[in-house]
């Protein structure tokens, strides 16, 4: 009998286990709670990953080569190309605010996610058939030796319509499905918390591994001139990554949109204007308004108050005509804001200053697509008769990331957690940020470094430069180390620290900052250009990075780079140590206040 009884206790276990919700307020597809057992984890996180690899294939293996694309077949300089991919590049990134804005208020992540990934195969699509049919004319023109013909208006309004439904596509789509696979795992349950964190690291390898093929395989085939069958295998992908995606619709987690998140930072704002001569006493927290309707709206959890921006507080102070307007038709959202929604907008401000310490990184992070390349070309790129294409160096950043991943996530994290002696994690998202910049600043050491020597050894009286200087390439291979290190410290930091410290319906937001923080790395990357061209070449000199490298100092743009980013390094520092951490009421605390 006390077998019998024995097997039924586990067996009723087993059934309350499978059965266990999530803690976090994540929903099924149908909108109930999601039941643990069944929904999410690594099934659906492992889907993700492949999705990303997938996409990332298809984007960058057209995007990667887009300046080749424009000077060989479409017949434009190198100038005008690379003005027309820096602003191609920067609407990406601002596409993601798109995506984000109307996850977290109206389509929620799934939705949004779907949608833009079908505009994204629509596009590559859209620029295979157009390519194929109208631009590459005559047949095997695009390579080197053979240049294509003079296109119509027509013809040129197919191909940009099809590259910005890629940048549309790709840029709404991106943010949100790095917050997507994030949701899958219950930061509230123990062991899915860590899995969440090591979700973020295996999202950027992911999106590496993808980057990697297309840098070697699509890009061969393009530099050879088969524009199309690159972009059809691009097209092909995108369209792997969308069935695969939408295969798996029934095992994910959602979070319900929250709304617009305009109107409620303007109510806050507005409130607290309104009250702005109100005397407020410094223990008056009670006399706040504490709305126990509002959870952040739609289940999600509340903020907690804290005691900066002081000023947004009168937004939630309750006073005498608030009291008269309850008993009426209540409070008005423009005169009176619940904390959590005042806090919303503290969270917001007190990322912002971090967010601008970013940028610098993502200035020295897009050398690699730029002047690393020109660099390289200026160097020994033969190993016998096989020529390395400049732009394929890039593998090594790839390769590093990956190594460094590993290597953070089995070896570093843990023997710090040992160092601190606590029951934490490693080093802290912001920790992690300022070894970024730190290794970022390495890496633009090394780069000029390199560029000292490759100039000590180069032809002089060279017309074009390409392949004059004795230094072989590979010694660019410590600066591709070096950001891929990086990479690893910010980029997967910054995904990790956002997505953590942003309210739980502006999480896509969060991610979209990331994204806007690369976007404006290449705005300002090109404006220093100029800047430090207008001023170098003053006097007719050559400047710094002319056309012929061998006659300009790209090592001082280098050193230039480095500077700038360890002044950032002592300005992230500053930030880092005001920033004050986002403070959720767990809703496991409220499953157990509602069983009392």
């Amino acid at each position: 009998m006390s077998c019998l009884e024995s097997e039924l206790c586990k067996e009723r276990k087993f059934e309350e286990e499978s059965e266990e919700v999530t803690l976090d307020g994540s929903v099924d597809l149908h909108g109930g709670p999601a039941i643990r057992a069944k929904s999410g984890r690594w099934v659906a996180g492992i889907i993700i990953l492949l999705n990303q690899a997938l996409a990332t294939l298809a984007f960058f293996g057209m995007g990667v080569n887009l300046v080749l694309f424009l000077t060989r077949v479409v017949g434009q300089n190198n100038a005008d190309a690379a003005n027309n991919v820096s602003k191609w590049t920067g609407t990406v990134y601002i596409f993601s605010l798109v995506g984000a804005f109307l996850s977290d208020s109206y389509w929620g992540r799934y939705k949004t996610c779907a949608v833009f990934q079908v505009i994204f195969v629509i596009g590559l699509m859209s620029l295979s058939l157009s390519s194929y049919l109208f631009l590459l004319k005559p047949k095997g023109c695009g390579n080197e030796k053979i240049h294509c013909g003079k296109h119509s208006r027509l013809e040129m309004g197919m191909f940009y319509l099809s590259i910005y439904l890629v940048a549309l596509g790709n840029g709404g789509y991106q943010p949100n499905i790095a917050t997507f696979g994030a949701d899958q795992f219950d930061e509230e349950h123990s062991k899915e918390g860590h899995s969440k964190v090591a979700f973020f690291s295996y999202f950027y390898l992911a999106f590496n591994i993808g980057q990697l093929f297309s840098n070697t395989i699509l890009v061969y085939f393009e530099d050879e001139g088969m524009w199309a069958l690159g972009f059809w295998l691009s097209a092909g992908s995108a369209f792997a990554a969308l069935v695969l995606f939408l295969a798996c619709t029934s095992r994910y987690r959602h979070f319900k949109p929250s709304g617009n998140p305009l109107s409620r930072f303007s109510q806050v704002v507005v409130a607290a204007s309104r009250k702005s001569k109100v005397q407020m006493s410094s223990n008056g927290e009670n006399l706040l308004h504490m709305d126990a309707k509002d959870t952040s709206t739609n289940g999600n959890r509340k903020i907690l108050h804290t005691h900066g921006f002081k000023f947004l507080d009168r937004a939630a102070f309750i006073s005498s005509r608030d009291l008269d307007d309850q008993k009426g038709t209540g409070y008005n959202p423009w005169r009176i804001c619940p904390v959590s929604q005042v806090e919303e907008v503290k969270c917001i401000l007190r990322l912002l200053p971090i967010w601008l310490c970013t940028i610098i990184y993502s200035v020295v992070f897009t050398q690699m697509a730029s002047l690393f390349v020109e660099q390289g070309a200026a160097m020994k790129t033969t190993v016998s008769n096989f020529r390395i294409p400049p732009a394929s160096m890039s593998s090594f950043d790839i390769l590093s990331v990956a190594v460094f991943i590993f290597f953070y996530r089995r070896v570093l994290d843990p023997f710090v957690g040992k160092l601190k002696k606590t029951d934490s994690k490693g080093l802290t998202e912001l920790q992690r940020m300022g070894v970024g910049l730190v290794i970022a600043v390495l890496a633009m050491v090394s780069a000029g470094l390199v560029e000292c020597y490759r100039l000590k050894y180069a032809k002089q009286g060279c017309l074009h430069c390409n392949d004059t200087s004795t230094l072989s390439i590979f010694w660019q291979i410590p600066q591709y180390a070096f950001i891929g290190a990086s990479e690893v410290f910010m980029y997967v930091g910054q995904l990790e620290f956002f997505n953590a410290q942003t309210p739980d319906g502006l999480k896509s937001f969060g991610s979209a900052l990331c994204m806007t923080s690369i976007s404006l790395g290449n705005y300002v990357s090109s404006l220093l250009v100029s800047v430090v061209m207008k001023i170098s070449t003053e006097d007719h000199m050559p400047g710094w990075i002319p056309g012929n490298l061998n006659k300009g100092h790209l090592d001082r743009f280098y050193f230039l780079l480095a500077a700038l980013t360890s002044i950032d390094l002592i300005a992230y520092i500053a930030c880092a140590k005001w920033y004050k951490c986002i403070q959720l009421e767990e809703k496991s605390e409220e499953n157990n206040e509602s069983k009392v």
